[in-house]
């Protein structure tokens, strides 16, 4: 794909067939000028090594509507930062708070990988495909929308707002028979250490059309974890999802993202109780 026309086509609106709601104005993170160094991103000032990205929490884009109070890591909707477009092919990581009884009406997307994973709350899921599902914390959703999918979300609660992280994927393979799948799974399972809840493969994991990988942990302070790059050529995505880490030598607290690529493993030291959710993903946008 160009990167003058992927750029440009992404600052116009994402994709022609992927229709985001026109919720209102949001605050643009500062532009620093600095030379790029690739994938999309502007150097990481507080560290000498120069493969990884920094994106503290409070430098997000973000828009409240009311019924949606949302943080965007990278560029979306009304919220357009040449330098924050993607992380390799994580395209949107969206932090998301929905007032109960509200949500997104219906709504297509196609060839986008989403998955959503609820931090509080009851979170009601509808598409075309006739899927009809609730999902809270501890689950884990993916719609492969493929040629094309109409979806709604909505919190099923009459008296407490969701929480939930909204994330896309450039596919692997285009134009493939839209797909859902969902998880339960048992957050005891991650207590220090990773539980994978994503992955290619059929084990046991939500399925991504994707090289891509997503684990997560809840790891105790003073506990310390290493983590193995899944593929050649992927980066790794932290977002922390609560307390505060280091990850060889960054530190990062919460709803802090941090992305390294060109290594083969990384380490997270919690230096409080944290809850941090990895993304393992090609860098390559094929």
């Amino acid at each position: 794909m160009d990167r003058k026309k992927f750029i440009k086509n992404s600052l116009l609106g994402l994709t022609a067939a992927t229709v985001v709601p026109k919720i209102g104005s949001a605050k643009t993170a500062e532009r620093t000028e600095m030379p790029q160094v690739g994938f999309n991103h502007l150097p990481n000032k507080e560290e000498k090594d120069m493969k990884s990205v920094l994106h503290r929490a409070d430098t997000r884009g973000h828009a409240n509507h009311g019924w949606l109070d949302t943080s965007h890591t990278f560029s979306f909707a009304n919220y357009r930062n040449p330098e924050r477009m993607h992380f390799g092919v994580l395209r949107v990581l969206n932090d998301d708070r929905v007032a109960p009884q509200r949500g997104f009406g219906t709504h297509p997307h196609d060839n986008m990988e989403i998955i959503s994973i609820p931090l509080e709350g009851a979170l009601e899921h509808r598409d075309s495909m006739g899927n009809q599902h609730v999902i809270k914390k501890g689950d884990v959703q993916i719609m492969s929308a493929g040629t094309g999918i109409q979806h709604s979300e909505k919190n099923r609660n009459a008296d407490e707002e969701v929480r939930f992280l909204q994330i896309w994927l450039f596919p692997k393979k285009r134009n493939i028979t839209p797909r859902y799948d969902q998880i339960a799974y048992d957050e005891k399972d991650r207590i220090n250490k990773w539980q994978r809840v994503v992955s290619p493969e059929n084990d046991g994991t939500v399925t991504i059309n994707q090289d891509a990988y997503f684990s997560m942990t809840k790891l105790e302070k003073g506990k310390s974890l290493d983590y193995s790059v899944a593929r050649p050529g992927n980066g790794v995505y932290a977002f922390i999802l609560d307390g505060a880490v280091e990850i060889d030598g960054q530190d990062l607290g919460k709803r802090d993202g941090y992305g390294v690529w060109d290594t083969e493993q990384i380490c997270v030291k919690a230096t409080e109780d944290a809850e941090v959710l990895l993304m393992d993903v090609p860098m390559e946008i094929s």
